[in-house]
């Protein structure tokens, strides 16, 4: 095997058929992998795999439903059935929705939608400035309120196993949510923040069980 040195890239040529062959075969299991080089000497030393590219370097993945691939059931949009108390939701933008509706007929209705059915499903004009769930009042947009959206997605990623091996399949790739209109009430990065709080604490739980 001829290696040949040029700023910034190591070329590899096979000189003989087996070494063809060999290099063939080596370069289907590594394609887009990252290596770390170790010195060695002045003699030699090696190219060590860390694995995909994306996950050794820790690339962001933008949770969007629309172009989610195979974490598309982390969406909020995404249709994973979980309960929370004795009612059933079938999405958490369809829980989230139908908040801002006083009326538990209006909720209901809500609570079965997923998909761009559910995003739109909010009464037009702003969010009230308070509203009541399960006998508490939360300010809309404040501490509790968000407190109000970890514990639903909690409810998704235990209940829901598509859903909760997909947030694990991220390993520990940083996970974000930019959107082309952010919201005022969970910003994607509060957003990103509790998907990613939810993963190291299913983890744990894995670790101690």
């Amino acid at each position: 095997m001829r290696v040949i040195f040029k700023p910034g890239i190591l070329v590899f040529t096979a000189e003989t058929e087996d070494e063809s062959a060999q290099f063939s075969a080596w370069r289907e299991t590594i394609q887009g992998h990252v290596f770390y080089f170790y010195g060695g000497s002045a003699k030699g030393g090696s190219l060590h795999d860390l694995g995909p590219r994306e996950e050794a370097c820790r690339e962001p993945i933008n949770i969007v439903y629309d172009n989610a691939g195979p974490w598309l059931p982390i969406s909020n949009l995404a249709e994973t059935p979980f309960m929370i108390g004795d009612k059933t939701y079938a999405s958490i933008e369809g829980f989230w929705q139908g908040l801002k509706y006083p009326s538990e007929d209006e909720r209901r209705r809500v609570a079965v939608l997923s998909g761009r059915e559910a995003k739109f499903a909010a009464p037009k004009g702003p969010p009230p400035e308070t509203f009541n769930f399960d006998g508490r009042t939360y300010v809309t947009g404040g501490a509790d309120h968000r407190a109000l959206m970890l514990q639903a997605c909690r409810a998704k990623f235990t209940q829901h196993l598509t859903a909760q091996e997909a947030l694990l399949s991220t390993g520990e790739r940083p996970l974000t949510h930019r959107v082309r209109r952010d919201s005022k009430t969970i910003p994607g990065v509060v957003m990103a923040d509790i998907w990613m709080r939810i993963r190291s604490w299913l983890r744990n739980r894995e670790a101690e069980a």
